[in-house]
């Protein structure tokens, strides 16, 4: 497994499996506590592990938490997904950084998404299930959301947004969450 630094988030990793394949289909590790660990990250540190399932076209986020924030590990084991990360740290060097991947059930890649970003990420096949390991327990009383169509983050969503969460659809502008912040 080799773990690469996402240059536009401060922190941010992306941790890619080696695949061993054969007539059977594939094996490959999906998280090395000692490959965590050697980028600078407590793998004893996840304590929650979740999995959504979307139709293609769906969208999911922009989501962050509040207070201490969440760091969470992400990674679409079935599918393909657009995903997306955005600095929301004002002390970061990559304050208001964004960066895209396409994650997919074929290559088992991991993005780590530090504490205090914001992410999403859109179904771009029939179904894709996407597996999320968090580093403190999910309180919905912390829940923010960001407009997935902010004109300030100008996300290229690939799709058109197929289906959302009512929650996701009222979500404020990027402007009003951080006014919330710094209030």
């Amino acid at each position: 497994m080799k773990a690469t630094e996402v240059p536009e988030i401060s922190g941010a990793y992306l941790f890619e499996p080696t695949p061993h394949t054969d007539e059977r289909g594939f094996f490959c590790r999906t998280f090395d506590a000692d490959v965590v660990r050697s980028v600078g990250i407590d793998p004893a540190a996840f304590v929650q592990d979740s999995v959504s399932r979307s139709v293609r076209g769906v969208l999911r986020g922009l989501h962050l938490r509040s207070g201490a924030g969440e760091a969470k590990l992400v990674r679409c084991s079935y599918g393909e997904i657009f995903d997306v990360v955005v600095d929301l740290r004002p002390d970061s060097p990559t304050y208001l950084g964004r960066a895209f991947f396409e994650l997919s059930g074929e290559k088992q890649a991991t993005v780590y998404v530090p504490a205090g970003c914001a992410h999403g990420f859109q179904s771009l096949t029939e179904t894709s299930d996407v597996s999320y390991r968090i580093d403190r327990p999910h309180d919905p009383a912390e829940d923010v959301t960001i407009a997935f169509d902010d004109p300030d983050l100008a996300v290229p969503w690939p799709l058109p947004a197929a289906s959302m969460s009512a929650r996701d659809r009222k979500a404020p502008s990027l402007a009003e969450v951080l006014k919330r912040r710094e209030g």
